[in-house]
């Protein structure tokens, strides 16, 4: 269990294609906004992003990228512990326990796995998209979390780590697991993608015109916003519409960068003369949110001595919660004590 009175909270982001404004509003933002309400642990998953192909020559510098803007968007290192999942090698111990623990058929239900691997070519599919699942559990279980964010695809994850850790518990009898709860995003937090509105918005989608990117170039981020799929109408409101959801999307972004109530957006555009002036103003909204983040980004990537030497110290907090759990683990299951 963890000793501080504020409840643990752990989550991370993969080092593969670019962070996003939906990461930024959906998680990163949010994950600032919890900084003084929780003891709070936040990874770089690298080793889950080479579960599928990958580009091994750019994976260490999308590495430093992410846990950078982690900080540049206003995670104090020294508030919260955020390092890379690599850097712990207790995560991958950890899960290969675990997978000793697991049911092969929960595995082959997973519905992200299902996914996934029907897009690749049939006999190139990894064993790791399929342990997937159990590497998250260990990242969750290391640190004793009690509450992990989460969204719509990552539910059956979490709920497979409550069950992992119950499973694990009951067969060994002693409680060496907490058992996460799920911690439900803020209104609102659901980003989609600009070029197609009913899908939510991909770091790794390749569209040029599907995201704003964190360190898109403010030209490169209004051209994205003026191009984003709306429909043939001009009235400017929230809607469940999915004919409108392109509108609505740009309006979700709007009100979870301004913090306004949707009545006081819609009066505010009630005068507009069409989607045009919409989006407009959310381009320079998103440039204006986007311009200190990049600012402290160059700060941080101006000296990755400094950005290395923090994570070093924060992966050995975390080192110190994670070995301990490894230790009773290994007790419980009954291997020999490392002399």
């Amino acid at each position: 269990m963890t000793d501080s009175k504020r409840k643990r909270v752990l989550s991370g982001i993969q080092p593969s294609g670019n962070l996003t404004i939906g990461n930024y509003i959906g998680a990163i933002r949010q994950w600032v906004q919890y900084q003084d309400q929780f003891d709070a642990y936040y990874c770089v998953v690298d080793l889950h992003a080479i579960t599928v192909d990958y580009d091994q020559t750019a994976l260490a510098a999308k590495t430093r990228e992410v846990a950078a803007l982690y900080i540049a968007c206003g995670l104090d290192p020294h508030r919260n512990v955020i390092f890379v999942q690599s850097h712990l090698t207790e995560h991958a111990e950890l899960a290969w326990l675990l997978t000793c623990n697991t049911p092969l058929g929960w595995l082959q239900r997973m519905t992200q796995f299902k996914d996934k691997a029907a897009k690749q070519e049939e006999g190139s599919v990894s064993a790791g998209l399929l342990t997937y699942p159990i590497l998250m559990a260990a990242d969750i279980l290391l640190y004793h979390a009690e509450v992990v964010p989460v969204g719509e695809d990552q539910k059956q994850h979490l709920e497979f780590t409550r069950d992992l850790a119950q499973r694990f518990n009951h067969r060994f009898g002693q409680e060496v697991f907490t058992i996460p709860e799920p911690m439900i995003p803020l209104a609102g937090a659901r980003v989609m993608g600009l070029d197609n509105p009913t899908a939510k918005m991909s770091k790794s989608e390749t569209s040029q015109y599907h995201a704003v990117y964190l360190l898109d170039e403010p030209d490169m981020a209004r051209k994205k916003i003026m191009r984003a799929v709306t429909d043939s109408g001009r009235e400017i409101r929230f809607s469940d519409d999915p004919e409108r959801a392109g509108v609505n999307n740009l309006l979700n972004i709007y009100q979870a960068l301004t913090g306004q109530s949707r009545e006081a957006i819609e009066a505010h555009f009630a005068t507009a003369r069409g989607y045009g002036d919409l989006k407009k103003e959310v381009a320079e909204i998103v440039i204006e949110t986007l311009r200190p983040i990049q600012e402290r980004y160059r700060e941080l990537t101006s000296d990755m001595g400094e950005l290395d030497n923090l994570l070093r110290q924060n992966a050995d907090k975390a080192r110190a919660v994670a070995q301990p759990t490894l230790q009773a683990v290994r007790e419980a299951m009954g291997l020999l004590k490392k002399s």
